[in-house]
């Protein structure tokens, strides 16, 4: 299978810098500059930061990107968490612009938990966006108060599959072994790409067995209810225009059968002032991968 590996165009840099007694692992494309508007983009669950590699290569100027790896995926670690708390995610992004942008407002881009967390964090902190693209963080469906003692109970037998080894991820005889899993999940994914994300997403142990680069832990139930009321009080805050992506084979309906719909999404975006939605045809969840081209085109065009 071995063959055709995706050429890159912009080379990338990798810098880690200390949040919140982690090491951050970020990747960078371009330079600094006072013309610039730092373009901040945050993965989903399970990806890292070089699965925008291929939408970065295909951005028509030269724009400065800043991508983490989000703690406990790709060269970030895990600080020895058994499980992952979704607030985190917001006081990293926070820490992460301190760092990169102090004062400054960013376009802020994230895809599927990244959109989520993009999302959530632009009704807290509304002066540090420039403009935001939210590429299919769909959210979740609406929790009631009842299904809290089920939810904690799930949440603490799934913490004690995860010490006794049940929720390991699959390890591969070879990136090739990887690339074959990529293009499984994602039949659009092309060889050349599947590839080179191959040796970004996972690496080779010391038995020569290739690791997915994601903790199993992130597997874990959340403890804590989707609280819907919450989530659109922030929604209420977002001031700055928003850029709301769909794929045409889009997830949603697959992963919530009924329990939650696009229309739903839809109608909760209503609570933003600046909404525009837009829909990427030939596309699934991982649209950064199966059109790059016109999802860097609608990106730039809204942060032109």
């Amino acid at each position: 299978m071995m063959g055709q590996m995706y050429q890159v165009k912009r080379i990338s840099r990798s810098e880690f810098i200390p949040i919140r007694n982690l090491t951050y692992h970020v990747q960078l494309w371009g330079e600094p500059s006072p013309d610039k508007t730092p373009l901040v983009m945050v993965h989903g669950w399970m990806d890292v930061a070089a699965s925008y590699q291929f939408v970065v290569d295909a951005l028509s100027h030269d724009h400065y990107v800043i991508a983490p790896d989000w703690r406990g995926y790709g060269k970030t670690g895990s600080g020895g968490a058994d499980n992952f708390w979704f607030p985190d995610y917001l006081a990293d992004l926070d820490f992460l612009l301190d760092h990169y942008a102090p004062g400054i407002p960013v376009n802020l881009v994230g895809h599927s938990m990244g959109g989520n967390v993009v999302m959530q964090y632009a009704g807290v902190r509304p002066e540090r966006i420039r403009r935001l693209v939210n590429l299919e963080g769909f959210g979740m469906p609406a929790t009631e108060a009842d299904e809290a003692p089920a939810r904690f109970a799930k949440w603490m037998d799934e913490l004690k599959k995860l010490h006794q080894g049940e929720l390991d991820l699959n390890a591969y005889d070879s990136a090739d072994g990887v690339a074959r899993r990529l293009m499984k999940t994602n039949p659009r994914l092309s060889l050349d790409k599947a590839n080179w994300l191959a040796r970004h997403w996972a690496n080779e142990n010391v038995q020569g067995q290739w690791k997915i680069l994601g903790d199993a832990a992130h597997k874990i139930v959340n403890a804590q209810l989707y609280r819907v009321e919450e989530v659109m009080a922030l929604y209420k805050r977002i001031s700055m225009p928003t850029l709301a992506v769909e794929a045409s084979d889009s997830s949603l309906t697959m992963w919530w059968k009924c329990k939650y719909t696009p229309a739903e999404y839809h109608e909760r975006l209503k609570a933003l002032p600046l909404v525009e939605i837009a829909l990427i045809d030939e596309a699934g969840h991982m649209m950064h991968h199966d059109q790059p081209e016109v999802l860097a085109a609608l990106i730039e065009r809204f942060i032109a």
